[in-house]
């Protein structure tokens, strides 16, 4: 349950483009409805509130005796860093090994969309797909790898156009067993 209006939020926003334009009086003609546009796009952009893991993960399928790696790998994805609001993007690679159940391949997808979709920092995302497999399939062992450009990186600060930052999270097989880290590795490697 939401405990700010939609009324105030778009007045926040208001604020904010007053300080930019440093305006004290009415808005121009092309900042009037800018507030409200923006609030629209956060209710997309930020969904990810709205979404539960255990939802996501519910619907499980026998595994028939698969027992290898399931890879879903360069799955784009978009989020918002929670230091400066502003967005990264990038791609993820995740994994698991399945004991006795198999997951959808598109749930793999959602599950990134629920954790980008809010304000975030790439290590927690990375963490929390990790656990949410570990919870919901008990695997042999799941593995989340991603990486990502930062806003923050390029247009403020050290303005670093091409610096990639990755985060990886592995568990079961995949952290203790090298064998199965290396395949998985080698998996998500660029096709040539």
């Amino acid at each position: 349950m939401k405990t700010v209006s939609r009324k105030h939020a778009i007045m926040a926003v208001e604020q904010i483009v007053r300080y930019i334009e440093n305006c004290d009086d009415e808005l121009r003609e092309g900042l009037v409805k800018t507030p409200e546009r923006v609030i629209e796009s956060y209710e997309e952009i930020f969904s990810g509130y709205s979404m539960d893991a255990k939802e996501i993960l519910d619907s499980t399928f026998n595994a028939e005796g698969y027992d290898g790696i399931v890879l879903l790998r360069d799955i784009e994805f978009q989020s918002t860093c929670e230091h400066h609001l502003q967005p990264f993007s990038g791609r993820a690679h995740i994994a698991y090994i399945p004991v006795d159940r198999i997951v959808g391949i598109s749930k793999l997808a959602r599950l990134l969309d629920m954790h980008s979709k809010r304000l975030q920092n790439q290590e927690r995302i990375t963490i929390a797909i990790a656990n949410d497999l570990e919870e919901n399939l008990n695997p042999l062992g799941c593995a989340v790898i991603l990486d990502a450009q930062h806003g923050c990186m390029k247009c403020r600060g050290v303005k670093k156009q091409e610096a990639i930052m990755t985060t990886s999270s592995m568990k079961g097989v995949f952290f203790k067993k090298s064998e199965a880290r290396a395949e998985l590795l080698q998996l998500i490697r660029p096709q040539k």
